[in-house]
């Protein structure tokens, strides 16, 4: 192609060049940044200190904590960076890393979920099977599977794209690299890239939004045998977080990639993609914190130990200080 130039590094795209604007989407940003890593931190720190929360629940909770951590970090500080400096500018190797990273940890999130959904089923629908079904070792092998088969998938899809060619603009009209506005930038032909990945994630979202759905369907069966109402709604207290959480993280996955890319206005994306890569992980903690009784009561135990542990070290060192005086 004698009047293209081969690209090299990537342009990626803010929602206003306005300086007032870009202040404002960076602290909004921030803000959400240390949300999301203050509630799950301290999720996971709670969970991982009280004994009373290990169980099969808490642990797919924990993991999915680390996972909102490792996947809202991917994007965000880069994000800031360009709406505060208008550093736009991201290599071809970052690209390609941070296209695996968003892939790798929405994958696992998303299997995750579906793990969840079956925690949930064995433990409404089969409870006095639970702990047979529900295993510490079959809990730490489904784990380990999510992450492995994240590894293959988020591969197979950063190897496919990379191996287009991008000859036309380099402006990635995304505050982070994805493959469907990678697409739009290749000279390639990028059909054989789209059916793989329309399949691909029908097959993957598909498969894990019918097993949730069909879990669910099972589950408030189930609960509709319960003889008082007491009961009903705390089985449906454990399971409403988790159903808004699939509906917005798959809702908002599937709006960017199951549809053609030529189809795709650059605001409405953007902002899509706020919905499925910064969202769920702000709103995990908030929904498992503020509505799970136990996790409440265990942050509360928590604090007070802290507390108390913090009083007798002050009071000891003020009887070491007057120790030395005398």
């Amino acid at each position: 192609m004698p009047n293209s130039t081969i690209v090299t590094e990537f342009l990626l795209s803010g929602f206003s060049d306005v300086w007032e604007f870009r202040v404002l989407h960076t602290m909004l940003f921030s803000l959400m940044y240390l949300a999301t890593l203050t509630g799950n931190l301290l999720i996971v720190t709670v969970i991982t200190v009280d004994q009373r929360l290990h169980t099969p629940m808490y642990f797919f909770i924990l993991n999915l904590s680390v996972w909102d951590m490792c996947y809202i970090s991917v994007t965000v500080p880069k994000a800031c960076v360009i709406f505060l400096l208008n550093n736009r500018v991201i290599s071809m190797v970052g690209c390609a890393a941070q296209i695996f990273l968003v892939l790798l940890c929405a994958y696992a999130e998303l299997l995750l979920l579906t793990i969840m959904a079956r925690d949930r089923y064995v433990a409404i629908c089969q409870p006095l099977h639970y702990h047979v079904i529900m295993t510490p070792r079959v809990c730490v092998q489904m784990t380990l599977a999510s992450v492995l088969s994240g590894l293959v998938y988020a591969g197979v899809h950063t190897g496919n794209a990379f191996h287009l060619s991008f000859c036309h603009s380099n402006v990635v009209h995304q505050f982070f690299c994805d493959i469907p506005s990678l697409l739009k930038l290749s000279c390639s032909d990028t059909l054989a890239n789209e059916i793989i990945i329309f399949a691909s994630s029908m097959i993957v979202g598909g498969g894990c939004f019918s097993y949730i759905t069909m879990s669910y369907i099972h589950i408030f069966s189930t609960v509709l045998k319960f003889p008082t109402r007491k009961e009903q709604r705390k089985a449906v207290s454990t399971c409403i977080p988790h159903i808004l959480i699939v509906i917005i993280f798959l809702g908002s996955g599937a709006a960017v990639y199951l549809k053609p890319t030529s189809n795709s206005p650059q605001v409405q994306d953007m902002v899509i993609s706020v919905f499925y890569s910064i969202v769920p992980p702000l709103l995990n903690p908030i929904i498992y914190s503020l509505r799970n009784k136990q996790i409440k009561e265990a942050i509360r135990r928590v604090i007070i130990r802290t507390l108390t542990s913090f009083g007798k070290t002050v009071i000891i060192s003020k009887h070491s200080y007057f120790d030395c005086k005398i």
